[in-house]
């Protein structure tokens, strides 16, 4: 059987968030025909046995490296890489990759293939790239002058590790176009989506809007604010109109006015059932890309999207959304959603029958295996 090491950013028993369920998802589906482990970074190392697994997975921690700046920026201009592939990338991990000794390697984000690259298994082993998100689109859009130098860098770097990986997989076709482009020719697009689960009742729900994400990621944090600055005239003659914002607060933010209706409550008990209270997901994002776990989030429980094509990607097409990057475009379908209970229903068992159809085709599972094998090297 072919063995198949995960290279993670984050320990996926003990962090949360969209990126880890998806990471989940991935090594629990790749499970079910490959032998499969996990080496991850971690606070403290060691190993431990994940149960998201049927049987369990073996997961290998590695200490994170600390942030020290003057060691960054001596790595970045010694190797000409970005201060993020710099930053990943540790003899530690190098020497765990080695005595994992698998068949495949599947590094989520590009940089987590920087120390596959060092190994003495470069060139001899499968590597798998799966990107999840561009380093160099948040990067050039969200960190000023800074963010604008590493982008060109974080570019150079993604394309030099494509091109040295087996096999590229992205969250979104026009990205892996991009690869293509650029002479990655495996570069393909990675439809994993969330499983179907129990859709929610739109038709019985009050005027409740969800915004939803973590927002120390800042095009979460520039889509919350914006959301914020368009409130007033979404629910502006609606009685009892909310806006209910979900996901931790950016660390040191000032925390900006909330005008009447918005409901900041962080993290929830259990988000399916809050979910099920909403009539419609609201995605103001304006720098998108990646996983967009979000609509994901939606899609499986038949909850309404409107997104902002940054924030639907390549999803829009294989879940028939329409998008609303216009402010009036955007405020307008807000308040259909609020105000027409029929418009709210359909378009949740649309987008609902969409994503359980994807999952019945079998085009899930077989987006696994293409990417996992489609470039594996002879024994």
């Amino acid at each position: 059987m072919t063995s198949v090491v995960f290279l993670l950013s984050k320990d996926p028993v003990v962090e949360h968030g969209g990126d880890v369920a998806l990471s989940r998802l991935f090594v629990e589906l790749a499970a079910e025909r490959l032998d499969v482990s996990i080496i991850c970074l971690a606070a403290e190392s060691g190993s431990v046995t994940a149960d998201f697994v049927p049987g369990g997975v073996e997961v290998t921690r590695v200490r994170k490296p600390a942030v020290r700046p003057l060691s960054l920026l001596a790595g970045a201009a010694k190797t000409r890489r970005s201060l993020v592939h710099v930053r990943f990338d540790g003899d530690e991990l190098v020497a765990a990759i080695e005595r994992a000794d698998a068949d495949v390697y599947v590094a989520e984000h590009s940089y987590m293939a920087e120390s596959f690259l060092r190994s003495s298994l470069f060139g001899t082993r499968t590597l798998v790239v799966d990107t999840h998100v561009s380093e160099a689109l948040v990067w050039g859009a969200s960190r000023g002058l800074l963010g604008r130098v590493e982008a060109r860098r974080l570019v150079r770097d993604e394309l030099r590790v494509a091109m040295a990986a087996d096999a590229v997989g992205t969250f979104d076709a026009d990205e892996a176009e991009q690869y293509r482009r650029n002479g990655v020719r495996g570069a393909r697009w990675f439809e994993l989506t969330l499983p179907p689960a129990e859709p929610v009742d739109t038709s019985s729900t009050p005027p409740r809007l969800v915004l939803m994400g973590t927002r120390d990621w800042p095009p979460n944090q520039e889509a919350f604010l914006h959301a914020l600055k368009l409130w007033p005239r979404i629910s502006a003659g609606i009685p009892d109109a909310e806006l209910c914002i979900i996901g931790a607060k950016k660390p040191n933010a000032p925390e900006p006015p909330h005008p009447p209706g918005v409901r900041d409550l962080g993290f929830v008990d259990d988000l399916h059932a809050f979910l099920g209270t909403c009539r419609a997901m609201v995605a103001p994002i304006k720098t998108g890309g990646g996983v967009r776990v979000k609509i994901l989030d939606a899609a499986r429980i038949g909850l309404p999207v409107v997104g902002t094509k940054a924030a639907v990607g390549s999803l829009g097409e294989l879940f028939g959304l329409d998008v609303f990057d216009d402010d009036d475009a955007f405020v307008g379908e807000c308040r259909r959603m609020l105000t027409d209970r029929a418009a709210a229903a359909a378009a949740g068992h649309a987008i609902h029958r969409a994503n359980a159809e994807h999952w019945r085709s079998g085009r899930v599972r077989d987006a696994v295996d293409a990417l996992i094998l489609s470039g594996q090297r002879p024994s």
